[in-house]
């Protein structure tokens, strides 16, 4: 076996939980294989890189076994060196750091009103 389905892979290898959302992810562009956009049904080899847009981040990988079933975790990654760089992966942690802490409204005030409510949200300035 030297070629594999590039959804085929991306499912086998645990990077997407189904492999209709692998199927998915390329025919919406957010699969990249050597730099170019490809089809689910584009061939991946041996040593390709694999570029994976997923959940906000821009997630590589360098393929390093081709493998068609689906298997456990821990043999999963020896197919496959995260070649994703630290700050991609740490890129929300500057925006989460220093935050306030979530509302809270006084104990026995029950749920917020209509007016409340439009109160809140001219005050956060949301649309």
């Amino acid at each position: 076996m030297d070629k594999v389905r590039i959804d085929k892979w991306l499912w086998s290898v645990r990077i997407f939980k189904s492999r209709t959302i692998a199927t998915d992810a390329c025919k919406t562009g957010k699969v990249a294989v050597d730099a170019s956009r490809v089809k689910p049904s584009s061939s991946v080899e041996v040593g390709q890189t694999v570029r994976v847009q997923k959940n906000g981040f821009d997630l590589t990988y360098k393929v390093l076994k081709l493998i068609e079933k689906r298997v456990g975790a821990p043999i999963a990654i020896t197919c496959y060196e995260d070649l994703t760089p630290e700050e991609e992966l740490n890129k929300y942690n500057d925006w989460y750091v220093g935050k306030a802490r979530p509302e809270q409204r006084e104990k026995g005030a029950g749920r917020p009103t209509k007016k409340d409510r439009r109160r809140i949200d001219n005050y956060k300035d949301w649309d």
